[in-house]
């Protein structure tokens, strides 16, 4: 289970073969490899040792894939950085694990400063664009052309392959260890569902520091196959793209497939090509499900996986089948699928027991691809995985076929775009605010990203601060998809008997009448 593997069948079977496609630049799978063995050597010969931490603050790129691959092929373990996150988040993630480099795209080189101010550890800096390299930086490019390939050094089954944070119940990022064995597996079991062709393109759009963006080139590299980069979600690039490169398969959350749809490009490309879409964070609304079918190229298949990070991505998957007039009559495609091939998956009550059918419970799930823990947070990975059954925090129930239906979620989390935010961040961010007396965030409906963040704020007594002030404020401690959307002011809260806020209360009003709590 080495995660270079399909590089050495590439490169002995179908070398010449087209490996990455980023805007006009193409690379096969020979050029790969080699670019791959010196950076890794580039890597090795700056002190980097296996097992130690390389970061990448970058947007989608074909240096994206080399980095990864680079850092397995030394023995290295990757820390994507959201780049979507304040300085001061990205600098905890930094320091947490300790990284040693930093690999930085054009676009986020104004960050450096702020980040070498303010880390404990300084890391090392390579400059990863097209643009002229900053003093007191190392190229990308010249560290592969400087250095001479070195061999694979084969690190694979339980070493540590990632280091993928995602939000915290405590207002921290949580550092989710992946190894080789877990991405290998996730891969290998979604593949036994759906197949990847050896000649198929898929158009890479998700972020590669997500789960879904970095599993998905994981898979399709064990595969050989190809993949098209854009550096980020852009309507008329998604569509130039697919219509110039002949893109076989896309993978879009229901709010970008929408946003296609609706753009008055759309109409006048050529997507004949189009095979397969993905989609997953949110099920597809019936209205858009049927608006994509009519008029995308008949026979394009839809796949929607439901996932995490804490599984190397993948748990369920809903196929197209259930997309189809008979899915769409009987409510299957409202499913999140069937848990994929080799991995356990029950519905269970709070001792962990599993229910019977129809009943509502967390989903709990165990199998080779789960995490091995949280980085430096054994109390937290003790609560998550116990006898190795790990706890997702979502509720749902399952029928008779094994098909689950979710309609809620235990841990007090919100996914806004495609994005998990804890609510514990967002108050943690907005108890700072000197005016914040006492503060509850909740998820609320939210037509274009499913959920939208929502914060409940009681002031201090002669305080003062407006909705914007709170936002403004948010914004210099966390993301800006982290931030408050809306703001209600109050002057109590629901509490129980104990004086914990009762944010079950506070949800109610706008989730009535629908059949789940959650989008």
């Amino acid at each position: 289970m080495h995660l270079t593997h399909g590089l050495h069948i590439s490169l002995q079977m179908t070398p010449e073969r087209v490996a990455t496609i980023f805007r006009g630049r193409r690379r096969t799978y020979r050029e790969l490899v080699d670019r791959v063995a010196r950076l890794a050597a580039g890597l090795r010969g700056l002190g980097l040792q296996a097992g130690e931490r390389v970061g990448m603050l970058a947007f989608n790129s074909d240096r994206y894939q080399e980095y990864m691959l680079a850092g397995w092929w030394m023995g290295a373990v990757l820390n994507p950085v959201n780049f979507r996150w304040s300085v001061p988040e990205i600098v905890y993630s930094l320091d947490d694990c300790d990284t040693k480099v930093l690999i930085v795209d054009d676009h986020h080189l104004p960050l450096v400063e702020n980040i070498l101010a303010t880390a404990r550890r300084k890391p090392i800096i390579i400059h990863a664009g097209d643009g002229e390299t900053p003093p007191g930086m190392l190229s990308f490019e010249r560290l592969i052309l400087d250095s001479a390939p070195m061999e694979d050094s084969w690190h694979g089954g339980d070493d540590l392959a990632l280091i993928m944070y995602t939000g915290g119940t405590t207002g921290l990022p949580k550092g989710v260890m992946l190894s080789h064995r877990g991405l290998w597996s996730c891969a290998m079991m979604r593949m036994t569902a759906c197949p990847v062709a050896t000649d198929s393109l898929v158009l890479v759009t998700s972020p590669m520091f997500h789960v879904a963006g970095m599993g998905l080139v994981a898979q399709r590299v064990i595969a050989g196959a190809a993949n098209a980069y854009l550096p980020y979600y852009e309507p008329v690039e998604v569509l130039e793209t697919i219509q110039r490169e002949r893109i076989t398969e896309a993978l879009l959350v229901p709010t970008m497939l929408q946003a296609l749809l609706a753009h008055p490009k759309f109409a006048e490309t050529d997507l004949s090509s189009l095979k397969r879409i993905s989609y997953g964070a949110a099920p597809m609304n019936a209205a858009v499900l049927e608006r994509a079918i009519e008029l995308l190229p008949a026979g394009v298949e839809f796949t929607h996986a439901y996932g995490m990070t804490e599984n190397a991505g993948v748990v369920t998957l809903n196929l197209h089948e259930n997309h189809g007039p008979e899915g769409r009559a009987n409510g299957l495609y409202l499913s999140a699928g069937k848990a994929i091939a080799g991995l356990q998956l029950k519905i269970a009550d709070e001792q962990g027991r599993e229910l019977p059918r129809g009943s509502v419970g967390e989903i709990l799930i165990k199998g080779p691809s789960l995490m091995q823990g949280y980085w430096n947070k054994p109390e937290e990975t003790a609560k998550s995985i116990q006898n190795g059954w790990f706890s997702t925090g979502d509720a749902a129930w399952m029928n008779d076929e094994g098909y689950i239906f979710i309609v809620d979620r235990v841990k007090d989390m919100i996914v806004t775009g495609g994005e998990n935010v804890y609510s514990a961040e967002v108050e943690n961010a907005l108890g700072k605010h000197p005016a914040v007396a006492l503060c509850a965030v909740i998820g609320v409906p939210h037509d274009t990203w499913g959920e939208a963040v929502h914060a409940v704020v009681i002031l201090k007594p002669g305080a003062t601060a407006s909705e914007e002030d709170l936002r403004s404020h948010c914004r210099e401690f966390i993301a800006g998809y982290k931030c408050p959307k809306t703001v209600e002011f109050r002057d109590s809260m629901p509490l129980s008997g104990a004086g914990k806020i009762l944010k079950k209360d506070l949800r109610a009003p706008y989730w009535e009448g629908r059949t789940r709590a959650v989008n």
